[in-house]
């Protein structure tokens, strides 16, 4: 996936200064970063995944006070600089035979105080610590997280009109990706669930089971290592008076969740926020069934939320709440404001539930009715 909105020099400057913090604070000589996410933040959307099932990715950053490199074998060099921009940015290309293994690191970082997002010898984990100051999320990443809202809502918008009784969920599945990915993103969960398995399962495996009447369709679309997360369902024909029930209850507990979102709070905060939510609406415990999502950005949910969550609510930061009550859920992705939320994977055309909450009017998606 290339590139196609450049980075700012200011914002790899930042996320090198922030990198460069953590070896001041940690006191290391060098950082080595491998998780997928994490080398896409660094390089403002850079993309070195080859195998979707792996979180690591087939080349390594490595971070010192005063240098930095880029550390691949002869596979992946040529893509990574010249598609991915690397050599743009600046990055000190170190390149080793593929069958070396990761003798090209272990050579650089030889004798240092290191610090790794991945298993190395003697290497400080700081996993958790990228972890967090990847969710601080820069003006230009907010831009790419609308983009790449807006595009995993078209890809679901369109998905979710094409399908029809009769079709398996591998079927649906399908439809869901080619929608998704022929728009540039890639796609790393595709759940599906039709009539009956849509209240057995939270994480519904496409199966070949055909669909009659009602299909929950799941997306987390992948590009410039950020993500989005966002839930529809469909029904062909009159939606049954208990599952109208649940839609509206749990459109009403998404709402308070997104309401509540705001600088000031904690993430524990908003989650408690929720639980009440859910007693307001009569399903009290419906909650214990699944978590309600978090914190987003460089992974589908950088914090899943509890009532124990310090983290504050930031502006700027990215959280996806995904409430369900059995048969129903709410899910999208929003962005924090300085005066509001902004919800990037909101669909126009796509009839709404409005839930009044002060003076706020917070719409929620309805269940699509063919």
């Amino acid at each position: 996936m290339q590139i196609d909105q450049n980075p700012t020099s200011s914002e790899l400057d930042n996320k090198l200064e922030r990198l460069r913090d953590l070896l001041r604070k940690f006191d290391l000589d060098a950082l080595a970063l491998r998780q997928i996410g994490n080398f896409a933040w660094a390089t403002c959307g850079g993309d070195s995944h080859v195998d979707i099932a792996s979180s690591t990715g087939v080349a390594a950053l490595l971070i010192t006070r005063s240098a930095r490199f880029l550390v691949t074998n002869n596979i992946e060099s040529a893509r990574l600089m010249e598609e991915q921009g690397l050599a743009r940015q600046g990055w000190d290309l170190q390149v080793s035979p593929w069958f070396a293994g990761e003798a090209g690191l272990l050579k650089l970082t030889r004798g240092l105080k290191l610090g790794a997002d991945l298993v190395l010898p003697e290497a400080l984990d700081l996993s958790h610590e990228i972890a967090g100051i990847r969710c601080q999320l820069l003006p230009e990443e907010r831009n790419r997280f609308r983009a790449l809202g807006k595009e995993c809502a078209q890809g679901m918008y369109a998905a979710a009109h094409s399908i029809t009784p009769g079709m398996t969920e591998y079927e649906i599945a399908g439809q869901l990706a080619q929608a998704v990915e022929s728009r540039g993103v890639q796609v790393i969960v595709n759940l599906i669930a039709t009539d009956e398995r849509v209240f057995s399962y939270r994480h519904p495996l496409p199966t070949a089971k055909k669909l009659r009447n009602y299909a929950m369709l799941v997306l987390c679309g992948r590009k410039w290592g950020l993500i989005c997360s966002l839930t529809r369902l469909v029904h062909f024909g009159a939606v049954p008076d208990e599952v109208q029930r649940k839609a509206e209850a749990v459109a009403r507990v998404d709402a308070e969740m997104i309401a509540a979102t705001r600088p000031g709070k904690t993430i524990g905060e908003v989650f408690t926020r929720g639980l009440a939510a859910y007693a307001s609406v009569g399903y009290a415990d419906e909650w214990m069934l699944h978590h309600q999502g978090g914190l987003a950005g460089y992974a589908p949910r950088e914090v899943v939320a509890n009532a124990e969550s310090k983290e504050p609510v930031l502006v700027g930061q990215a959280f996806a709440w995904n409430p369900s009550i059995t048969g129903v859920k709410s899910e999208d992705t929003l962005l924090v404001g300085e005066q509001t939320n902004e919800i990037i994977t909101e669909m126009d055309d796509w009839l709404a539930v409005d839930v009044p909450i002060g003076d706020q009017l917070i719409k929620r998606p309805a269940i699509l009715v063919r």
